[in-house]
C-alpha cells in the first residue's frame, strides 16, 4: 500500500476516548491527488489508542492503551490487531497489560521479534515477545527508570518514559525520559528482547526530552525537549553505543512570548530535512540537516491549522505530512516540498475526536 505509483493510501488515527467517542482507532484514506483523508472505520475495543507501531510486513498494528488501570491490574496495556491485506481492515489478535501507567510510546526492535512501550505516569519500559502468529507475549521484563529528577516541580516530579526506540542496527534502544532529563541507552538482548543497562546522557535541565529520531546513516540522534522548546542534536556512536550533545535549536520563532510544549520529531525520507511539531505555537518547525556535521539550521515554521498538535505523519513516499491537532479535533493535511522541505496548505482536513496519533500503512 505505499508504493510510489498509488493514487491512495491507508493509515490509522489513534484518539483519546470518552464517552462521546469510543473509537480509539480509526482507518483512513487518503487520496494522494487531492490530499484528501476519509475516515473508514472506526475501532471501539482499545481505549486512549495514543501510539502505533507496525511490523516489518505491514500485517501487524501494535498500539498502546494509556490508562492506568486494565482487568482491575495496575497500569495500562498494549494490543495486536492483524491487518486485512488490501484493505487495511483490523482484527484484534490480543490485549497484553505492561505493568506501567499511562503507556504512551510503543515500537519494535529491528527483528520483529519484541516490542517495548513507555509508560508515562510510572516511568518504566515493559518488553514483550512477538509470537509466531504476531500476538503479544506476557510481558517479559518491566524496568523502572530511577536517577537525579528535572528542576520542573510541576512536570519532573518523578521518572517520565515518554519513548522507547530501537536503533537502526538493533544493537541498542534510546529511551526519552521527560522526568529525569535523561536520555536513557540500553543493550537488546537479541535472543530474549529484553533490554540490558548500558548508559546514559544527561539533557539540559528542565528540557524535559520527549521523541526521538536517528538521522539516515545512524550518526546522529534528534530529541525533541516537551519543556524548553528545543531539539537536541546528539553524536550517536552505534558500536560504543553513546551519545555525545553537538548542538541545540529554539523549536519557536524569535519573539514569541507565548507558553508552548513540544510534541512529535520526524525525519524526512531523504534524511535532508527534520520537522518537529509546537504545542501553543501550533506549528511545524521545519530544519536542513547538514549531511556533514548533522547539525541543523531553520527553514521556517507552518501553522498546523489546528491546536495543539500532539503528532504528525509524513506519508511514506515523503510527498504529504498529516497533522493531528488534538485540541481542534482535526487531521490537517500538506504536501512537502521535497526541495526546500516546507509545508504547503491543501485545504484538506478531517474532523475526529481528540487524534493524538497518526501512522500511514
Amino acid at each position: 500500500m505505499s508504493g510510489g505509483e498509488q493514487k491512495e493510501m491507508y493509515g490509522y488515527i489513534g484518539s483519546y476516548t470518552n464517552e462521546d467517542n469510543k473509537s480509539g482507532i480509526t482507518l483512513f484514506k487518503l487520496d494522494r491527488q487531492s490530499g484528501a483523508v476519509t475516515l473508514l472505520d472506526g475501532y471501539t475495543d482499545l481505549q486512549n489508542a495514543s501510539f502505533f507501531a507496525l511490523n516489518a510486513d505491514r500485517t501487524v498494528l501494535y498500539a498502546v492503551s494509556e490508562t492506568n488501570s486494565y482487568l482491575g491490574g495496575f497500569g495500562g496495556s498494549a494490543a495486536a490487531y492483524a491487518i486485512e491485506a488490501g484493505s487495511g481492515k483490523l482484527t484484534k489478535l490480543n490485549q497484553q497489560p505492561t505493568g506501567g501507567s499511562a503507556p504512551c510510546y510503543i515500537s519494535l526492535d529491528q527483528t520483529n521479534r519484541a516490542v517495548f512501550v513507555a509508560n508515562y505516569s510510572s516511568g518504566s519500559v515493559t518488553s514483550f515477545k512477538i509470537e509466531a502468529d504476531g500476538k503479544l507475549s506476557e510481558p517479559t521484563q518491566l524496568v523502572e527508570h530511577e536517577g537525579t529528577l528535572g528542576p520542573r516541580a510541576d512536570r519532573q516530579e518523578r521518572p517520565h518514559a515518554h519513548s522507547i526506540v530501537p536503533a537502526p542496527d538493533n544493537r541498542y534502544a534510546i529511551s526519552a525520559d521527560l522526568g529525569l532529563d535523561r536520555l536513557v541507552v540500553s543493550r537488546i538482548d537479541a535472543e530474549s528482547g529484553t533490554l540490558q543497562p548500558h548508559g546514559e546522557a544527561a539533557m539540559k535541565p528542565g528540557a524535559g526530552p520527549r521523541h526521538l529520531v536517528y538521522s539516515s546513516d545512524s550518526r546522529h540522534v534528534y530529541a525533541i525537549n516537551e519543556l524548553d522548546s528545543t531539539v537536541t542534536v546528539l553524536a550517536y556512536d552505534a558500536s560504543a553505543g553513546t551519545l555525545t550533545a553537538l548542538q541545540s535549536v529554539s523549536t519557536l520563532p524569535e519573539g514569541f512570548s507565548g507558553e508552548n510544549t513540544c510534541a512529535d520529531i520526524h525525519l524526512s525520507r531523504d534524511g535532508r530535512h527534520v520537522y518537529a511539531s509546537n504545542r501553543g505555537h501550533d506549528s511545524v518547525a521545519v530544519y536542513a540537516v547538514d549531511g556533514h556535521s548533522g547539525k541543523l539550521s531553520v527553514v521556517g515554521w507552518q501553522a498546523t491549522l489546528g491546536r495543539t498538535p500532539r503528532n504528525f505523519a509524513l506519508s511514506p513516499q515523503g510527498d504529504f505530512l498529516l497533522a493531528a491537532n488534538q485540541g481542534s479535533n482535526s487531521i490537517t493535511v500538506f504536501r512537502v516540498d521535497a526541495e526546500t522541505g516546507m509545508l504547503q496548505e491543501t485545504g484538506q482536513t478531517a474532523a475526529i475526536s481528540k487524534p493524538v496519533c497518526v501512522k500511514f500503512l
